[in-house]
């Protein structure tokens, strides 16, 4: 005789930011909530998130640093649990943070010490975390309950919340299942893309910048819909650093981008001046004192470099200011959801309440996270979104 099914009156499939986030405000309602996770660990994620600090929210948080096919849906949730909300709770457990450059929040120490919040606070309302436990089939019963076929079991609930995140990074047990369990209830799916991801280089472009990996240059980065001032970074494979990763969000294969290396400066008047003061300089010295050494040479050639600034015309300032300052580069495509930071696209926002994250289609079917088409910028947004439609759905289900 098969076991009996284990009823709860929520489940959530992910055991992610927004998967505990709505596990927690569902328990707070008295709600008997089970997680369930095909990973090992709960909130890997998290873990790896910020070089290990988890960059969990951002001071400066807008519709605007959202991406989506429905850029208003974002709002409801963003409004009502927003960053402060969280930064409470994070002052609440004394978790030591810092703030960097543009409003990003940091752990002091570790990662760890958002998660082991989150896990605290899930069992303060007797959450049940279900790991290595693999979904085999779900079904909309009768009776308006879902049954979930699972490796460890089947469960039943009238509360179903696909908390799976997106395709980014396999190695942290990324999955499409919450893509599947969307297309298998008549959901509109945006396709899905690797997002804030490194971009790879043309062969031509590899060649020229080869000896450039490790150097990081503080840019504006841009295309002809929108612009990023923060670091660039070139890499052994091609460009990364956060203003490229910002920028891959917006990217669309064979477009090129434009970089200014020298954002703060009037590069012609800075050679003209220096000309009439030191015309013995070499280009190459001169141009050390603001850009890494090695970076002159590869864009502008060794022979450029090399020439006293007596030896240059001011056309030819003209057109190392347009190599320096509007430098257009071509970039082959991307590293894709290997080292992507988020997933683009995803269930159609259209097809869920933005006020609850429940699905129009399917009663007692909602959708969280990064499987939902919103994906936020760079510098704890994405985070954010987790918290705040997690704790959305956590107030309903």
């Amino acid at each position: 005789m098969p076991p009996k099914p284990t009823k709860t009156d929520v489940l959530i499939i992910g055991a992610s930011a927004a998967g505990l986030m709505c596990a927690i405000e569902a328990g707070k309602r008295g709600r008997e909530v089970i997680i369930i996770d095909h990973a090992n660990k709960p909130g890997k994620k998290i873990l790896m998130s910020g070089g290990g600090r988890c960059n969990f929210t951002n001071t400066e948080i807008s519709a605007n640093n959202f991406i989506s096919h429905n850029p208003h849906f974002c709002k409801s949730a963003l409004s009502r649990y927003t960053q402060w909300d969280f930064i409470a709770m994070v002052n609440e457990y004394q978790i030591p943070h810092h703030e960097r450059d543009l409003g990003k929040l940091f752990c002091d120490d570790s990662a760890k010490d958002i998660l082991d919040m989150l896990l605290a606070e899930c069992e303060k309302v007797n959450v049940t975390i279900q790991l290595d436990c693999d979904v085999k089939n779900i079904e909309k019963m009768e009776s308006n309950a879902f049954s979930i076929t699972t490796s460890l079991g089947i469960f039943r609930t009238t509360s179903l919340v696909i908390a799976s995140g997106g395709l980014s990074i396999p190695k942290m047990c990324a999955s499409p299942l919450g893509y599947k369990v969307a297309g298998q209830f008549g959901h509109h799916i945006w396709p899905t893309t690797a997002g804030l991801v490194p971009f790879t280089l043309q062969p031509h472009d590899k060649e020229l910048l080869a000896g450039l990996s490790g150097i990081s240059v503080e840019s504006i980065v841009s295309n002809m819909r929108i612009q990023f001032k923060e670091n660039i970074l070139f890499t052994h494979r091609g460009l990364s650093g956060p203003a490229i990763l910002q920028i891959s969000s917006y990217w669309l294969p064979g477009e090129a981008i434009h970089i200014n290396l020298l954002p703060e400066l009037d590069l012609v008047d800075f050679l003209k001046t220096r000309q009439a003061t030191q015309p013995n300089i070499k280009l190459k010295t001169l141009l050390a004192e603001i850009l890494p050494k090695r970076l002159v040479p590869a864009l502008l050639g060794q022979e450029t470099a090399d020439k006293p600034l007596q030896e240059l015309s001011y056309v030819r300032f003209e057109e190392i200011a347009q190599q320096l300052q509007y430098w257009q580069i071509k970039p082959n495509g991307t590293e894709g959801y290997r080292t992507a930071e988020v997933t683009l696209g995803g269930v159609d926002c259209n097809e869920l309440s933005s006020k609850t994250m429940e699905s129009s289609k399917v009663a007692g079917l909602y959708f969280i996270g990064e499987v939902v088409d919103v994906t936020g910028w760079l510098g704890g947004y994405n985070f954010q979104w987790a918290w705040s439609s997690g704790w959305c759905a956590g107030q309903v289900v």
